[in-house]
């Protein structure tokens, strides 16, 4: 009994040192109590969790260089003959809409230009993205260029493997990098004959010790393909065969990527080359990288990323002009809902001013615990008057946001505070009512796939599942 008071107490002081440490941090006031509760209620496990995961000066170590690199790479975009003549006739055209908002936010917290020689193609689903990635592969004629939160070794991942060997046997440039978590299942038998075929291979932030700590938390959730410097694609989309439908409990796959001709593609690849000099520490500047791009158009394209390494929250501060912008309308795809208060509250006034807010979620979890977090906000945003709707064909991973009809975002963020304060991610924001229109069709018609959720029957859920919603939701902000 003795020994046992003993232990007792010298866990209690362990988690009051900890808790005085997590309150000097000066954090989020919601995140802080969570973290003293994970303290308190997860014997042992909590004091682990919080040494591994939880402490920002790690932050400050891991990032330090990356910064002062990446604005030398900056530097080098922004003295590129990126188009700005019709900078201010946009401005000026459309000066009391939505987009004269976000336009300035996104240069001023993102550093992204604004470009409009671009030709943008949406792509839906696995099938039709895959086969548009491999043939812009196919085709390479300098450089390939290739950033992956998930690889894996499967199908349609063997098919990628084979396509980037072949690519490099014929002397094109490849490069790849895979994030150290997301990817981890992938193996040396995968990785051996791209890097004896010459493709330069690099994982960001591998999780070993004795860095486990200070890497787990902070991965790199980019998808990035850029071919010859011409040819982008980013969205929501991983390699791997349950994008084509193949997960036998998710059952079909609704997901969404973009393809971009032009100028936008001249921040895609910096975005690239800030991150393989992280991981790789060499530095590529060279013209061959930023080549001259051959399309005219007006449709504007900003290309955002955002990651632990920069000032401020990026995506989560576009995200929040999008909503709070808006007069008309607020259309979200999103696989997880686990928003900070900012985002919470942007959602509830923007549905209690009368604007139009759907969120698509889906009905089937592929991680439980924020699964149940995200339904445990459905009741203040139904009071407020924002529409709910769960996906009934499968699963649905699709980032999206759309405002007004005049702004369409799709890229790799969720909207949760893991994609918006803690990952590496990249958006793509489309001024272009025409690309806002196809995007908001298909919408809808996932909308008809759908259920809605209604208040009535939201609150006669069992009391099992209110447990479960209230537990999760505690541990939201460290999700």
């Amino acid at each position: 009994m003795l020994y046992l008071s003993v232990i007792i107490g010298i866990y209690a002081i362990i988690v009051l040192i900890l808790s005085i440490f997590i309150i000097l941090e000066n954090r989020n006031p919601t995140r802080t109590m969570a973290w003293i509760l994970v303290l308190i209620f997860l014997p042992l496990v909590g004091i682990f969790l919080y040494l591994y995961i939880g402490q920002n000066h790690r932050k400050k170590k891991t990032f330090s260089k990356k910064r002062k690199q990446d604005y030398r790479v900056l530097k080098r975009l922004l003295d590129t003959q990126i188009t700005f003549t019709q900078f201010g006739k946009f401005f000026k055209k459309n000066f009391k809409d939505v987009r004269a908002k976000m336009v300035p936010l996104i240069l001023r917290n993102g550093d992204a230009p604004i470009t409009f020689n671009n030709e943008v193609k949406i792509l839906k689903n696995g099938a039709q993205t895959f086969t548009e990635m491999l043939k812009a592969i196919e085709g390479a004629q300098d450089h390939i260029h290739m950033e992956y939160f998930i690889i894996k070794d499967s199908e349609i991942g063997r098919k990628f493997q084979r396509a980037l060997i072949k690519k490099a046997e014929e002397g094109i440039q490849v490069r790849l990098i895979y994030d150290g978590v997301g990817s981890w299942k992938l193996k040396e038998d995968y990785l051996k004959p791209l890097r004896k075929a010459g493709v330069q291979v690099e994982a960001f932030l591998p999780v070993t010790l004795p860095f486990f700590g200070s890497r787990l938390n902070y991965r790199n959730h980019r998808k990035i393909l850029l071919v010859d410097g011409t040819v982008g694609f980013t969205g929501g989309i991983n390699i791997g065969d349950e994008y084509l439908g193949r997960d036998k409990r998710l059952g079909f796959w609704r997901d969404t990527h973009v393809k971009i001709l032009g100028e936008a593609n001249y921040v895609l690849q910096t975005i690239f080359l800030k991150d393989w000099y992280f991981v790789s520490h060499e530095e590529l500047d060279a013209p061959r990288y930023f080549p001259r791009q051959g399309y005219q158009g007006e449709k504007g394209v900003q290309i955002l990323s955002s990651g632990p390494d920069m000032y401020w929250h990026t995506i989560q501060q576009a995200y929040f002009t999008a909503i709070t912008a808006a007069r008309k309308s607020v259309y979200i795809t999103t696989p997880y809902l686990v928003p900070d208060e900012g985002i919470l509250t942007a959602l509830k006034v923007a549905g209690l001013r009368g604007v139009d807010v759907r969120i698509l979620l889906p009905s089937v979890a592929d991680h439980r615990t924020v699964f149940w977090a995200s339904q445990s906000h459905f009741k203040e945003l139904l009071d407020a008057g924002v529409k709910i709707y769960q996906y009934q064909k499968g699963f649905v991973h699709s980032k999206i946001i759309m405002s007004d009809d005049q702004v369409t975002s799709i890229g790799t963020a969720n909207f949760d505070i893991r994609s918006l304060e803690l990952n590496f991610e990249v958006n793509v924001f489309i001024y272009d009512e025409k690309i806002t229109k196809r995007v908001k069709g298909d919408f809808f018609e996932d909308l008809r796939e759908s259920k809605r959720i209604h208040l009535e029957e939201y609150e006669k859920r069992s009391v099992k599942n209110r447990l479960k919603e209230s537990a999760a939701r505690l541990f939201s902000p460290i999700l």
